[in-house]
C-alpha cells in the first residue's frame, strides 16, 4: 500500500472527526493487507509475539505485519489497535454516552482536553441534526455508579464552560457486541 492510496489521515489522540461517513478500505488494500485484516478481525492472538503469529498465518514476517498495520493506521483503514475491555466485568456498571451542544469554534480544542480525562474512553465530533438533535460532541464515560458518571459529566461541563449550550447523559441499557474492521472472506465474495 502506498501513501497515495490513503483516503484520510490518522487522527491524533483527542482529535474530533469532522464527519461520520463510513470508512471503506482504499483501493490500494492489497491481498496481503486483506489477509492481515482477516487474520486479526477476531482479535490478536494472546501470545508473547502476536505480530509473528499473525505473520506465520499469512506468510509474512512479524515486522512486515507491524509495518503494514502501521500504514493501515496512518491511512485510516483501521482506526486503532487496542484492547477492548468488557467494562461490566471490570465493575464499571454505569456507562453513559454524554452528548454536548458545543460551540463549533471550540470543539477541537475541547475535544483534545476532554479525551485525556479519567473515565473517558471515546471522544468525538458528530454532525448535528437540528432541530431534533443539536449535539455535536460525544463523550463516553464509565463509572462504578451513575453518581460517578454524573460527577465526571459535571467536571466536563465545568471545563467546557460557556461554550456548552446543552448536554445529556444517555446510559447504556444493554451490552452490545463490539467488533473491529470486518472483511468478507474469499468464500463470501460473489463470483
Amino acid at each position: 500500500m502506498s501513501d497515495s492510496t490513503c483516503r484520510s489521515r490518522r487522527l491524533r489522540p483527542g482529535e474530533a472527526r469532522h464527519d461520520d461517513r463510513a470508512r471503506t478500505a482504499p483501493a490500494g488494500l492489497d491481498e496481503r493487507d486483506r489477509a492481515i485484516v482477516l487474520a486479526t478481525q477476531d482479535g490478536l492472538p494472546l501470545v508473547p509475539d502476536p505480530w509473528r503469529a499473525v505473520g506465520q498465518a499469512v506468510g509474512l514476517s512479524g515486522s512486515e505485519v507491524k509495518a503494514r498495520l502501521q500504514r493501515m493506521l496512518e491511512c485510516g483503514v483501521i482506526r486503532r489497535i487496542a484492547a477492548v475491555p468488557n467494562h461490566y466485568c471490570l465493575g464499571y456498571l454505569a456507562n453513559g454516552m454524554t452528548v454536548w451542544d458545543v460551540e463549533d469554534a471550540e470543539i477541537d480544542r475541547l475535544g483534545h482536553e476532554i479525551a485525556t480525562l479519567p473515565g473517558v474512553s471515546h471522544c468525538y465530533r458528530r454532525p448535528r441534526h437540528r432541530p431534533h438533535w443539536p449535539y455535536n460532541l460525544f463523550v463516553m464515560l464509565h463509572g462504578h455508579s451513575r453518581e460517578e458518571v454524573e460527577r465526571q459529566a459535571e467536571a466536563i461541563h465545568q471545563r467546557i464552560g460557556a461554550a456548552c449550550r446543552d448536554h445529556r447523559i444517555l446510559y447504556s441499557s444493554r451490552i452490545l457486541k463490539k467488533t473491529g474492521l470486518r472483511l468478507a472472506g474469499r468464500s463470501d465474495r460473489p463470483g
